[in-house]
């Protein structure tokens, strides 16, 4: 194995190359690793020695894996200073993001943007809107991370298939874990506690996928999330109630088994509706969660103090209940067990041992998902998913206006959209203030505003 030095600019970044030609690049303190990121090739490492890194990290590239080193308990630390929007997001496949601590960003921690086959692990992030938000991919683990803090969902994996969310400890955020418009994702060997929300699994209308649905919560611990929700008022997070366990909002095909939910003010599992839990409609979002299975958990104290809208639901009905549901899902069951009460379920059955998941190992597929090289038009469309979409709905507010505003403001005027997103400007005080994009490139910008305005 030989070892070559090589300058960059002002700093030394040392290289340790193999016959396969990928290589370990090294980042010292001091040093940007944006620099190393534009050196590396697919298969390299980029692996970043302790220390405080103040800045923002793109990936556009397939193939590459981004490792904090820890020496003697410190690590490489990612920090925002409470002033950058986003502190790593990659697009590229094969991406793995690999313990770093990243602090004080207003946007993203780490973001993968339409990335396939990726792996997050062994991270701490503390405060951002979004912890960790994988959005638009396929095949991804989220494994061994720390997340506290965030506005939203402390991981939050938006529109993906084939995902594995397991061995994770989220606290202190508004959601500690959320599956939103997923298929096929798992959750278990998680730790959730002193969230307003733990877990939240959601169909979300006015996005481009359409359903959600098999999704697995087993082997968790959700305790004591009774959290003030702390979402700024115009996010959607912002309705999250304060005080759940488990909270399911339009999937089908959920089953949660083998879990320790606990201590919970509001209720151990709710079962809402889009429209009870106060969503717009969509023509072709079905806003009723089905087949909806809650098998043999172990819970205690749930449900004895719910406040706020909450409590309004309930009414009359008092307090006290491990699972409430609004009645109108089919195909549901519940496995009885002693002392667990609840209401709306009484036209659930009794789910069969036999539905049981604890043998549900991994929701990824056993090879890697294929991806395609795409054109200028693709790639925009395709960014728009993957982006785009992480703050805007069509036809009703997300984090930023709809979709449908944007495109009566900009009609016929895509280049003034594309320089807009490129460094946006706060107009409304009512809406966060959104993301420069710039780091996405002149071309994919007017792409994706082509088909913003024309297409959609």
């Amino acid at each position: 194995m030989k070892k070559l030095l090589m300058m960059v600019g002002a700093s030394m970044l040392t290289f340790t190359s193999a016959m396969s030609a990928a290589k370990d690049i090294i980042v010292q303190p001091g040093n940007l690793i944006q620099d190393s990121v534009r050196l590396a090739e697919p298969g390299d490492r980029i692996l970043v020695e302790p220390g405080i890194y103040h800045e923002s990290i793109y990936i556009d590239k397939s193939n590459i894996t981004l490792k904090g080193i820890q020496r003697d308990g410190n690590y490489a630390v990612i920090d925002g200073k409470n002033k950058l929007n986003d502190g790593i997001i990659t697009s590229g496949h094969f991406s793995v993001i690999d313990g770093f601590k990243v602090r004080g960003y207003k946007g993203n921690a780490i973001m993968t943007q339409g990335a396939n086959n990726f792996q997050i692990i062994n991270n701490v992030v503390e405060g951002a809107f979004y912890g960790i938000f994988p959005q638009y991919g396929k095949n991804g683990l989220l494994k061994g991370n720390t997340i506290s803090g965030a506005e939203d969902a402390g991981i939050y994996v938006g529109m993906s298939d084939n995902i594995d969310v397991i061995e994770n400890v989220a606290f202190a955020n508004v959601m500690g874990l959320e599956f939103e418009n997923c298929r096929t994702a798992l959750m278990a060997d998680n730790e959730v506690y002193n969230n307003s929300t733990g877990i939240a699994l959601t169909l979300i209308p006015g996005l481009p996928v359409k359903d959600a649905r098999h999704l697995v919560i087993r082997d968790n611990i959700i305790r004591d999330n009774n959290h003030v929700n702390f979402a700024p008022p115009s996010s959607i997070a912002a309705q999250i109630p304060q005080g759940l366990g488990i909270l399911v909002v339009g999937p089908d095909e959920v089953t949660i088994e083998n879990n320790i939910i606990e201590d919970n003010d509001a209720a151990g599992i709710a079962v809402f509706d889009m429209l009870t839990f106060g969503l717009v409609r969509d023509s072709e979002v079905d806003p009723f969660s089905d087949v909806i299975r809650v098998m043999k958990n172990q819970w205690k104290n749930n449900g004895n103090n719910p406040v706020s809208l909450f409590a309004e639901l309930l009414g009359p009905a008092g307090k006290g209940f491990e699972i409430v549901a609004t009645g109108k899902e089919k195909d549901s069951c519940i496995l009885q067990q002693d002392g667990v009460d609840s209401i709306g379920t009484r036209r659930w059955s009794g789910c069969d041992a036999a539905m049981s998941v604890a043998n549900f190992e991994t929701a990824m597929l056993p090879e890697p998902v294929e991806s395609e090289e795409y054109s200028a038009e693709q790639k925009g469309r395709l960014t728009y998913l993957a982006v785009c979409t992480g703050c805007h709905a069509y036809n009703t507010v997300l984090h930023g206006p709809s979709v449908s505003s944007i495109k009566a403001m900009y009609a016929n005027k895509p280049d003034a959209l594309a320089a807009y997103a490129s460094e946006p400007v706060r107009k409304r005080h009512d809406f966060p203030e959104m993301p420069p994009q710039a780091y996405l490139g002149e071309e994919t910008l007017s792409a994706i505003a082509r088909y913003i305005l024309n297409d959609l």
